[in-house]
């Protein structure tokens, strides 16, 4: 007989025990991803301190035990008892989920974090956090997490006493240091680089904020390794550190400033001779890669008053169309830093700026800057290059033009280049289908013989592909290799581009592990940044991992991916294991294939994330732009060829 289900059997989850129960819901994931997350939950709320006026100052420390601790000089979290709850602000925010100083405007009038909600989420998945309250020559004291339950549980989250003061100092601020919890996360490990980029960036957003990272983990002259980040201009030294390796056509980027409606506007842009626009958007510090509607007002403004000028100084004619929105924004490096109240993100990834009226307030800031700047006569030889660049761009549209047109007509792209060529899969099913960009002919007819046709695609690279990264769009569009991918991917291009017709939800890129393997990867992820970006941000693109060693002993068989991986199977197997370096995919019979890289069952796959656009966008001109020297002492930087090779893989996803 069933078991009578009552009320009885409905648990209630009272304030932090929630978060520990479900930690997903609060942080998205609890591998690395959610680890940073604890991290940005304590520094947007530093941040948001300096943002409105109240910090200048924020010291970030890695510590060997795996703690973080965050300080900044702000004004303090509140100590004295909150009226309805009879305890101190400190723990008010620690440990209640819905409270904090940003719910109305009054605290904050500008805001990336939600006081309450991310500091009691970080108390609540970390073993211990403690913190300390500089204020009115006081220091605040209280711990959260030392204590146990009769079965010897740890109380997560729960204050171990009450705020208590046990010094005075003549500082100012809040220094919060906790400890992730290692039976909530894969690994409580931070990312150095991880960190010191988001540490950077912010410092960017936040004109005249000095941010420092101590990493006590690594040593650097006999100390614990420091960075100090400080930018006196803000985001137009963001441009210039974008733009460092280009060649541009003004040397000053154009600065607009100015509030419209309680929105503060900040913009800084500058053209490049690069073929591709970058656009980099932030509303309340937080990154906005879907774009949104403060990037709708910029390109419209944008347009209209380089058009309004080229025609007032006769560059157009009467008889001339106006030039598209599109042909003045290549080669532009542009940074759109909003700050405002009641944000509203909307998108795949809640990435994408909603508010409607932000799209009329920076519309009409650009265009009343855009104006003062043309009209000034000093400026008259940029903007005449910055006209001229944008015509020959034009130029390229047409021609780019008619090769979409050649791309969209079956009898010239999909029949000729694709016959013999994609294998496509049989299922009609987008969701469920997997296309393989596969690196030379031998290795796609070992994929097309091992893979699984109901769901699997391949579409085989004869040699590498183009560097888009130098060329023009009409150029791309010229070249074979990257005409088949387009059409086999089935989603349009450009203007035409709809993401809801690709024909595959996995696309991924194999090729072999070598050197020559990576740098067809790095190309072809560079042709899915500039020109298929949404794929990326919507997780269609992954990179295959074929193994470098087969190991084997009797009838024990073991694929190995990385040296350690290698080392650990030669202890298992003991003494006499048989040894085989693949050299290349094609080294692999259709059989080994399939089970190694191709079966979801067994196979490694990495996701292509974009964590941070502009730091992508660095990295690609690095390594895949025109100047030569900055890619060389990259490389004599960070490359490391005695490393043995690792990588973080997502198995079965």
């Amino acid at each position: 007989m069933a078991k009578a289900y009552t009320a009885d059997d409905i648990q209630v989850l009272e304030g932090l025990d929630a978060v520990r129960k479900r930690p997903g819901m609060y942080i998205g994931t609890t591998s690395q991803r959610g680890l940073q997350h604890l991290l940005w939950e304590i520094l947007d709320n530093a941040v948001d301190e300096a943002a409105n006026g109240h910090a200048d100052s924020i010291t970030v420390t890695l510590h060997p035990d795996s703690s973080v601790t965050v300080e900044d000089n702000g004004r303090g979290i509140p100590t004295d008892l909150h009226p309805e709850l009879k305890i101190s602000g400190v723990e008010v925010v620690f440990t209640q989920l819905h409270a904090g100083g940003k719910f109305d405007s009054g605290a904050y009038a500008y805001a990336g974090g939600l006081h309450g909600v991310g500091a009691s989420v970080v108390n609540a998945l970390s073993t211990r956090l403690e913190v300390e309250v500089y204020k009115d020559g006081q220091v605040y004291y209280q711990s959260y997490g030392s204590g146990q339950d009769e079965k010897g549980n740890v109380h997560a989250g729960r204050p171990d006493a009450a705020l208590s003061i046990v010094g005075e100092t003549d500082k100012r601020g809040t220094k919060i240091t906790f400890w992730p919890d290692p039976t909530v996360f894969d690994t409580v490990e931070m990312s150095h680089s991880v960190v010191r980029r988001r540490l950077r960036e912010l410092a960017f957003l936040t004109k005249g904020l000095n941010i420092t990272l101590i990493d006590e983990r690594q040593e650097q002259d006999g100390h614990p390794r420091r960075e100090d980040f400080h930018y006196h201009a803000g985001i137009t030294d963001f441009v210039l550190s974008l733009n460092k390796d280009k060649t541009v056509l003004n040397e000053a980027p154009i600065v607009m400033e100015g509030t419209r409606d309680d929105v503060i506007i900040e913009i800084a842009m500058q053209y490049t001779t690069d073929y591709t626009e970058s656009i980099f958007s932030y509303v309340n510090n937080i990154p906005t890669p879907e774009g949104g509607t403060h990037e709708t007002g910029f390109k419209t403004a944008l347009t209209k008053a380089l058009n309004d000028y080229a025609r007032r100084v006769g560059i157009l004619k009467d008889k001339d169309a106006n030039l598209a929105g599109e042909d003045f924004r290549e080669g532009l490096c542009a940074v759109i830093n909003i700050k405002m109240k009641d944000a509203q993100f909307e998108g795949q990834t809640k990435t994408k700026l909603g508010n409607t009226e932000i799209r009329t307030a920076v519309d009409a800031l650009v265009s009343e800057k855009l104006n003062e700047y043309t009209s000034d006569l000093n400026n008259a030889a940029v903007c005449g290059r910055i006209i001229e660049k944008a015509q020959s761009a034009a130029h390229a549209r047409e021609a780019a033009r008619k090769a979409k047109k050649m791309e969209r007509t079956k009898s010239k792209l999909e029949t000729a280049p694709l016959v013999g060529k994609l294998a496509a899969c049989t299922g009609k099913k987008p969701e469920l289908n997997e296309l393989f960009i596969v690196e030379g002919d031998s290795a796609g007819g070992s994929a097309k013989q091992g893979r699984d046709r109901r769901f699997q695609g391949i579409l085989p690279l004869r040699g590498k592909p183009l560097n888009v990264e130098k060329k023009r769009v009409d150029q791309v569009l010229q070249n074979e290799e990257f005409r088949s991918l387009i059409t086999a991917l089935g989603a349009g291009f450009d203007d035409t581009f709809n993401i809801k017709n690709l024909k595959y939800n996995k696309i991924i890129l194999l090729a072999d592990a070598d050197q020559d393997g990576g740098h067809i990867q790095t190309i072809l992820i560079t042709f899915f940044y500039r020109y298929f970006r949404e794929l990326i941000l919507d997780g269609h693109l992954y990179i295959g991992k074929p193994p470098l060693y087969r190991i084997q002993k009797g009838q024990k068989v073991e694929y190995c991916y990385t040296d350690r991986d290698l080392e650990k199977a030669k202890k298992r197997l003991g003494k006499g294991a048989k040894i085989n370096r693949y050299k290349g995919l094609g080294e692999m019979n259709p059989e080994q294939l399939w089970e190694t890289t191709m079966n979801p069952e067994t196979r490694a796959l990495v996701r292509v994330r974009i964590e941070d656009l502009a730091d992508i966008e660095e990295m690609v001109t690095t390594l895949m732009g025109e100047n030569v020297e900055p890619r060389r002492q990259y490389i004599s930087e960070h490359a490391d060829f005695n490393r043995k090779d690792e990588f973080e893989v997502q198995l079965n996803e």
